[in-house]
């Protein structure tokens, strides 16, 4: 049979008594430190108004926009039936199960909170978390595939990989091409956008970037990617990412249009 066997990878880094640490949390905890240095650095480089308190309470913010967020949205479009009658599953991040859908949502509410709060610009706000978020997607892509999870539809190409909980069938390692296109290529294209003056003059400008280019990678990848068991498929081939990430350009494409007409005038 093709296929490359999957690697010998625990995806507990290492555990104290009873306690784990998981690739899949330390990934989150990463892409958070990584993320509140880089906002740092570049409101002191482009001096964009914050102070040192501001951006530590704004982490904090977005920290819980991102776990309540992801949690709910889980459960909300993709835990089922199960979820909801055993809710304390919620609280098991250690385990998986976090939607990017849910957890921007939920990023999205937390900056917009706390712009209010501070008086501060939301849009910038977000150009701020949208540049570095990339990277944390690159980063809980990888722990997808060390936890053995959200892998791809069986396949014939030469990098197929036998996944144990995919029956040992060679499959797209759709996490691998997510970690690519969703976070290391959009990683580079924000931030090489961000180098030009006109574009963080218009404010939202890269937010909208993200979230169009987001939802354009992300249902031309579910073509790779296994569609959740207890969803299948709707209306005969379309995955939930993808009918989640069709309104992600449409409120890309409007916002979009309207900073672009604003920044014009």
């Amino acid at each position: 049979m093709i296929g490359l066997d999957f690697p010998d990878i625990s995806p507990i880094i290492f555990s104290i008594g009873p306690v784990a640490v998981r690739w899949y949390s330390m990934a989150y905890l990463i892409g958070i430190v990584f993320g509140w240095l880089m906002i740092n650095r570049n409101v002191r480089k482009n001096q964009l108004g914050l102070d040192k308190a501001q951006i530590e309470d704004l982490v904090f913010y977005l920290t819980l926009g991102i776990i309540i967020g992801g949690r709910l949205g889980y459960a909300m479009f993709y835990g089922g039936r199960a979820m909801w009658l055993q809710p304390w599953h919620l609280l098991e991040i250690w385990k998986g199960g976090m939607s990017f859908h849910g957890g921007a949502l939920g990023v999205v509410i937390a900056t917009m909170l706390y712009s209010r709060k501070i008086k501060y610009s939301f849009l910038r706000l977000t150009d701020l978390v949208v540049l570095y978020a990339p990277l944390g997607i690159f980063l809980g892509r990888l722990a997808n595939f060390v936890n053995d999870e959200l892998w791809g539809r069986v396949a014939n190409v030469p990098w197929a990989v036998k996944f144990p909980s995919g029956g040992f069938l060679p499959r797209h390692p759709s996490q691998l091409y997510e970690a690519f296109f969703e976070g290391m290529l959009m990683f580079v294209i924000l931030n090489c956008l961000w180098q030009f003056k006109k574009v963080r003059e218009a404010k939202g400008l890269v937010s909208v970037l993200f979230i169009i280019l987001y939802g354009c990678f992300r249902i031309a990848l579910e073509q790779f990617r296994e569609p959740d068991a207890q969803l299948g498929y709707f209306f005969g081939s379309i995955t939930m990412g993808q009918m989640l990430s069709v309104p992600l350009i449409v409120v890309g494409l409007i916002v979009g249009w309207g900073i672009l007409k604003k920044f014009k005038a």
